[in-house]
């Protein structure tokens, strides 16, 4: 991957320009779906591909580090003394492809339409862990040096919880200090306008499961005797919000703080277009919480969804059962003072009070992670926006995501990091749906827009 003799950064870009695109296709190949574990293989042979290619690029003391889950890869750069020292953090893990029959290719066979590259993965997030790396082993090659320290914090688990990443973050202290964490796992505003993500959502997951008889039961038979799960499911489900948008949930909002006056104009004043918004998704209304905007509902306010909802016959035909057991799978979005903790509890506590009687009704709770908050003014948020500025050709505008990113306030809490969301997909990338798509522009500016950044916190004195 290094080559020498290039004089110049750009110049090193655009002759290698083929080899990377060969290397992030072989990247894309990987199967690496954290949560299914028939791909465990495929989760860690991914893992192996990336700390060889970070070895290559000529990142140090790299390591396949396990973690009692999917393993983080971990490597680092520290011989710029007296600069800052930057940790990098991105997931190599990937979402389910279902449903497949929708991808117009194999999802793990990665091709080019136009100026994207197609595949799982392409954005979320191996195309922009790949940046970085030939970020880095670009400027080894034609400077011989990175112009901050850096550590790489590569994740396997993002898509799947990332159950076991603070406790890998706890006894990995000692090689993670650092001034601040660049996270590249967000993106651009609408329009594919250069942004700089201010703050995430939290979530909380759960699941709900309602069990009636040990065995599904002849609807003609013991109909009007016995209740439906199913049917008991659904009234749960109704319960959790109401026709105004609002979650029902005693003491859901007690912790949210509402956005300050100013902070709602200058949301308000982004260049966002609700009509062609809701034309790109594919729906005839948008609807929400009443009182707040899309964007306001989308990024700053708490959520409930339901996200998945089985029981019962679903094969062709007719079949008259009473349904043994139905599930559903419950999300939140939580914003800025909001606990997971908290809100499980409370949760769990109204759905056993809105239950049908007649079933057993249970509430599991399966992953999430806590919100996150970075101010606009710190050193280093203002150092990725003059690289955007003099990358993209224009300075980013400031947003704040619904996302959820739980390695973001990881860092605040455990390792005690400002975090700067610096990413580069497009909005509407398909990230998690069929079709997953990265604009190679907007990667080849990244690569240029990474480096750019190095120099800025490098020149900031952070």
């Amino acid at each position: 991957m290094i080559a020498q003799n290039d004089r110049t950064y750009d110049e090193y870009l655009d002759r290698t320009r083929q080899q990377r695109m060969d290397e992030y296709r072989a990247f894309l190949r990987f199967p690496s779906i954290s949560a299914l574990p028939d791909h465990a293989p495929d989760v860690r042979a991914a893992a192996e591909w990336l700390a060889a290619t970070m070895s290559s690029a000529g990142i140090e003391h790299v390591d396949v580090s396990e973690t009692g889950g999917h393993p983080v890869v971990y490597g680092d750069w520290l011989h710029a003394d007296g600069a800052p020292t930057v940790i990098v953090y991105g997931h190599y893990d990937v979402q389910p492809v279902d449903p497949l029959d929708l991808w117009r290719s194999p999802p793990f066979e990665p091709v080019v339409e136009g100026d994207r590259m197609l595949a799982r993965g392409a954005a979320d997030d191996k195309g922009q862990i790949h940046a970085h790396v030939v970020a880095a082993g670009a400027l080894l090659a034609t400077r011989g040096a990175l112009p901050v320290n850096v550590r790489y914090v590569f994740e396997g688990e993002e898509e799947s919880g990332s159950v076991n990443l603070n406790a890998w973050l706890e006894a990995n202290r000692d090689r993670l200090g650092a001034d601040a964490a660049i996270i590249s796992d967000s993106g651009f505003f609408e329009g594919n306008i250069p942004a700089i993500t201010i703050s995430l959502r939290g979530l909380l997951y759960t699941q709900i499961d309602v069990v009636g008889a040990p065995l599904d039961l002849h609807s003609g038979g013991f109909g009007g005797a016995v209740q439906n799960p199913a049917m008991a499911l659904a009234a749960i489900v109704t319960a959790l919000k109401g026709p105004d948008g609002r979650v029902r949930i005693p003491g859901f909002y007690d912790d949210v703080v509402e956005l300050a006056d100013a902070e709602r104009e200058a949301m308000a004043a982004l260049p966002f277009d609700e009509a062609a918004y809701r034309e790109s998704i594919g729906v005839p209304e948008l609807v929400g919480e009443v009182g707040y905007t899309t964007l306001e509902r989308r990024s700053v306010r708490p959520t409930l969804d339901v996200n998945g909802i089985w029981g019962g016959f679903q094969g062709a035909g007719a079949k008259t059962i009473i349904p043994a057991h139905a599930h559903a799978k419950v999300s939140c979005r939580l914003v800025p003072a909001q606990d997971p903790d908290v809100l499980y509890e409370r949760l769990r506590d109204f759905v056993a009070e809105v239950a049908p009687p007649g079933v057993t009704v249970s509430v599991r709770r399966l992953g999430g992670g806590r919100p996150s908050l970075t101010p606009v003014d710190h050193p280093v948020t203002q150092a990725a926006a003059r690289a955007l500025e003099a990358t993209f050709g224009r300075p980013p505008v400031y947003i704040r995501e619904g996302g959820s990113i739980p390695v973001s306030a990881s860092f605040e809490s455990i390792l005690g990091l400002p975090v700067v969301l610096l990413g580069f997909v497009q909005p509407h990338d398909n990230a998690h749906a069929p079709n997953e798509w990265m604009d190679l522009g907007n990667y080849e500016l990244a690569i240029r827009a990474i480096a750019r950044t190095f120099d800025e916190i490098a020149a900031s004195g952070v």
